[in-house]
């Protein structure tokens, strides 16, 4: 029993267990009790998946309390936040990815559910590397905070610009150099197929993988953003594995939740990209104060205020358009 307590990543190996426990059961409910079948996600099942998954990451605060402090508590509360709003851009994407390749929404979720487990481990990769070095050179936050806030203004001036998904190189590098079919072949990622020039069988790709493949890519994109963003809010490692998965693990019913309403929140980059700055700029103003670190509490109330802030202005802007 004595290795359950080896600490691993600076906490105790059990806490781990419970974690990737809870994930691996909410997975395996999800794919062999609620969507063993393919069929289209409706509204109101979307939504009571995403009040499932919001209020287990909730929840999962009180764990932190619990084996932690309220420090710790507030610093993950803010990172879950963070997590989920910046998401939102995620899900601007993916659907324009599925929209791009015709993939229809009985099929959606069984993509996005093969897409969560490379997100895991992908996930578990990067912030496993950046504690590491956070760990051996702490002046790495300063870069990541300098990028954050090169990132947020960024955004801040290229928030109106579209995504052109048939101009991305990556989708022309696949088609090169794998063979694809034009056509889908039910949920199935890879087929075997007649090659018309020699008439042996071949393995094909379906549009769906190369969704697949599109979505874990934007999310590599993604996560170079937002988990620096974390670290920037917290570098224990326990804090900011748990607040990305359980943000992302809600990402799916989210996306099914939002899908028809997503041009109402069209402005919400704005205040994402302001976010990106006040988040890269705590670490500036804890040194300018003298503080140790800037306050979780004050950290967490300024993510709300943004955030609500941006999704009233985006709601009131989209409404005023739709009356003109």
């Amino acid at each position: 029993m004595e290795i359950l307590f080896f600490l691993f990543l600076g906490k105790p190996l059990w806490m781990w267990l419970v974690f990737m426990g809870l994930v691996v059961a909410l997975l395996a409910f999800d794919l062999g009790v609620l969507h063993k079948d393919d069929h289209e996600i409706g509204v109101a099942e979307s939504l009571k998946l995403s009040v499932m998954y919001l209020s287990l990451g909730l929840l999962f605060s009180g764990f932190i309390y619990w084996q932690m402090d309220t420090q710790a508590t507030a610093e993950y509360l803010t990172a879950f936040v963070v997590e989920k709003t910046l998401a939102m851009d995620n899900i601007f994407l993916i659907a324009m990815i599925f929209a791009f390749f015709s993939i229809p929404r009985e099929y959606q979720h069984r993509v996005l559910f093969w897409g969560i487990l490379g997100v895991i481990i992908l996930r578990g990769i990067m912030i496993g590397l950046g504690a590491t070095i956070v760990e051996q050179y702490n002046w790495v936050l300063y870069i990541f905070a300098v990028f954050l806030i090169l990132t947020g203004i960024k955004m801040l001036f290229m928030a109106d610009k579209e995504h052109k998904i048939e101009e991305n190189g990556l989708i022309r590098f696949l088609k090169r150099h794998m063979n694809v079919t034009e056509e889908l072949h039910g949920n199935k990622f890879l087929i075997k197929k007649q090659d018309p020039s020699t008439g042996k069988l071949k393995r094909y790709a379906t549009p769906l993988l190369l969704a697949l493949i599109m979505i874990e890519i934007a999310d590599l994109v993604f996560a170079v953003d937002s988990v620096p963003a974390v670290f920037t809010i917290t570098t224990d490692p326990y804090i900011v594995y748990t607040s990305n998965i359980f943000a992302i693990l809600g990402l799916r019913a989210l996306y099914f939740a939002l899908d028809a309403i997503l041009h109402r929140f069209a402005y919400l980059k704005y205040a994402l990209s302001v976010l990106l700055v006040f988040i890269g700029s705590k670490i500036f103003i804890a040194w300018a104060m003298g503080w140790e670190k800037f306050p979780p509490e004050w950290s967490l109330g300024i993510t709300f205020v943004i955030l609500g802030a941006g999704v009233v202005y985006s709601l009131r802007r989209t409404s005023s358009k739709q009356q003109t």
